[in-house]
């Protein structure tokens, strides 16, 4: 394998708040598309041509593949020919993985044993992020995040992150992590895109206030905002496949459609428009996109030719996702 000696040359990172840890602008995740998904050999392709691209970072969960789990083994074969000092390589213990009360969630036998497994699976010695998947309703942070420091302590991770914990609760964690002077939380990894605005409202000014970085998973809303729907549903698509025709409405297909025409504007594809909308905010430090093939790849990297919007574009684009 011959790896592209300008691969750091275009790529542009952002730092996660005040934390060392620096991240692509765009990094690549394993759900959906590595692990069962794929077609042959596409994960791979992707992967190598991400990597010369200068994307460093791979996102993984230990739930993620068919079976779960199968992500991260296929995954962490493809990443091991890669070099690992250059790489920022992530998973994520929460969601069911196994029989019984231990499972899931977040209790520290869970967490301790999901991330050994994880870390086996991938072949790794370490994680350089580690998160908390999804809150848990009935275990104390002290216990999940005791765990995660653990884990710090160890040398097995070395950053900490959550996903999908609302704001309060963030700033729960921080207050806590702080009081027990374990290190930081440095990363939060929410749902984010133009169809899904749920993090405007108290999570940007969180991360604002205590300097940590946000890194957008779904930011294409799992393919509604790319051209693919701008004329509904197709069969072969993710949805259709799925039987899910009726997840688009007839609102949301004319916000598309809208949203495309500013993009065209733009002389972006619709994609690439939503993903430069994301990092226009200071507080994001990545978007996390799936790819299936290298034209998605070279898609998403074309957005690194125009980030900034002007002040009346943002408004127009307000005005689309206003309809209803």
């Amino acid at each position: 394998m011959t790896l592209n000696p300008d691969r750091y040359k275009d790529m542009q990172y952002r730092t996660c708040g005040k934390w060392g840890l620096k991240l692509p602008v765009i990094s690549l995740g394993g759900w959906q598309t590595v692990g069962g998904y794929e077609r042959k050999g596409e994960a791979k392709e992707s992967f190598f041509a991400a990597f010369d691209a200068g994307i460093t970072h791979f996102d993984f969960a230990n739930n993620y593949g068919t079976p779960p789990g199968n992500g991260e083994i296929k995954g962490g074969k493809i990443l091991r020919e890669l070099p690992r000092d250059e790489l920022i390589i992530s998973s994520k213990a929460g969601y069911y993985m196994w029989p019984g009360p231990y499972g899931e969630w977040g209790s520290r036998k869970y967490i301790i044993a999901s991330c050994d497994q994880s870390l086996k699976r991938m072949g790794l010695d370490y994680f350089d992020i580690f998160y908390h998947h999804r809150p848990c309703p009935d275990i104390p942070l002290e216990e999940t995040h005791g765990a995660l420091e653990t884990l710090i302590q160890q040398g097995k991770v070395l950053y900490a992150g959550v996903s999908s914990y609302p704001a309060d609760m963030t700033d729960a964690t921080i207050r806590l992590r702080d009081k027990k002077k374990w290190f930081p939380m440095t990363i939060h990894q929410p749902v984010y895109n133009m169809l899904n605005r749920w993090i405007e409202d108290g999570l940007l000014q969180s991360a604002a206030k205590h300097k940590y970085g946000i890194i957008a998973f779904s930011p294409l809303a799992q393919g509604l905002l790319s051209n693919r729907y701008l004329n509904g549903v197709p069969a072969e698509s993710r949805f259709g496949a799925q039987g899910r025709e009726s997840v688009l409405s007839e609102s949301q297909l004319a916000k598309i459609r809208g949203l495309d025409e500013i993009a065209q504007e733009r002389g972006q594809s619709l994609a690439q428009m939503a993903l430069a909308w994301i990092l226009r905010h200071p507080q994001v430090t990545s978007v996390l996109t799936a790819v299936s093939s290298l034209e998605q790849l070279n898609d998403s990297l074309r957005i690194l030719d125009k980030l900034s919007f002007a002040p009346e574009e943002l408004e127009r684009i307000e005005q689309v996702l206003a309809w209803e």
